[in-house]
């Protein structure tokens, strides 16, 4: 088959197309066909050599995929050849082909067309389980994501809308801001131009966000705390404004709040199977009826693996960027 590797460490033009041997369905596993994959800010760190994949899986990146299962492996049960399936990976997305632990397999929702449910599993259990199983967000309460029109963004809008509670988002520019609201989003916050502790505390009427998912790590810290509702709930997803901040126990211990980090690629097995299992009871009937719709910005050819990172380094997209195997 072939599959997109990274001989060396480097820029998007690190990532090559290449012929590499065929995976098989082990114990517990089922081998599929990919038909599309998506980028995600994981991916781009691997390229650049700051992610290695967990040990023991694909070294490929690409941490979801949609397509139709090939070989199902020994001990599973529930799938066959045929079935027009989406994943969440541990890496290997970007190949032709990927074999999967069968808990991490989810059908094509009703009304998604097989290559557009590649651009559902990582964004989907992401939010779930950190909004909806870490902060248990619940119907009237505000929420914070930050870069609500990143893929991550776009899908907690939708679904912190569909339980009921007031979202408030911060992005970049206009067009952005404007699609979150087309979303579902409240709250609007341009974070060039505006504070978003003053502005959420404003549409608030000074009480702030009970949950915050936030991305961007340190450079956020100290602020997010700030914009806690007493109780709150901050969740951390990401690195992107760095890795050691100033924490202020004070603020934290007056408001009874929770700052929680959490990853999702190295978690075990089980726990990701959990969260599969939740995000298919809870979430797909959601997407089935129309209520949660994935966000695409747009589809590459995969071989053009370095396009797509471009993109989404340049933060230039809105929702999801897929890679689509050739035919």
């Amino acid at each position: 088959m072939y599959a997109i590797t990274i001989p060396e460490p480097g820029g998007p033009e690190a990532l090559v197309w290449g012929e590499v041997d065929d995976p098989v369905a082990g114990e517990g596993e089922v081998l599929v066909d990919v038909v599309a994959t998506a980028v995600n800010r994981a991916d781009i760190l691997q390229r650049q050599g700051f992610y290695d994949p967990p040990p023991g899986t694909s070294p490929y990146p690409g941490l979801e995929c949609s397509g139709r299962v090939a070989q199902v492996g020994p001990g599973v049960s529930g799938w066959a050849v045929g079935d027009e399936v989406c994943a969440l990976l541990s890496g290997g997305g970007y190949a032709e082909k990927v074999a999967v632990p069968a808990g991490q397999l989810l059908p094509v929702p009703e009304g998604i067309t097989v290559d557009r449910a590649a651009a559902l599993p990582e964004v989907v259990c992401t939010v779930w389980s950190n909004v909806f199983m870490v902060a248990h967000l619940r119907p009237g309460e505000t929420f914070l994501v930050h870069g609500g029109s990143s893929g991550i963004g776009t899908m907690a809008v939708q679904l912190a809308k569909a339980v009921g509670a007031k979202v408030a988002v911060t992005a970049g520019t206009r067009e952005k801001l404007e699609r979150c609201a087309e979303l579902g989003a409240d709250i609007l916050i341009n974070y060039r131009e505006q504070d978003f502790v003053a502005e959420l505390r404003e549409a608030t009427d000074g009480k702030g966000a009970d949950v915050i998912l936030d991305n961007m790590g340190a450079k956020y810290l100290d602020r997010n705390v700030q914009a806690l509702a007493v109780n709150g709930r901050l969740v951390i997803i990401g690195m992107q404004g760095g890795v050691k901040g100033e924490l202020n126990i004070g603020a934290l211990l007056a408001k009874r709040a929770a700052v929680t980090a959490t990853t999702l690629r190295a978690r075990p097995v089980e726990e990701k199977a959990a969260i599969v299992a939740a995000v298919r009871e809870h979430v797909w009937p959601l997407v089935s009826g129309g209520h949660v719709r994935p966000v695409i910005d747009r589809e590459i050819p995969m071989p053009d693996a370095a396009e797509a990172h471009r993109v989404v380094e340049d933060s230039s997209h809105i929702g999801k960027v897929l890679l689509v195997r050739p035919s």
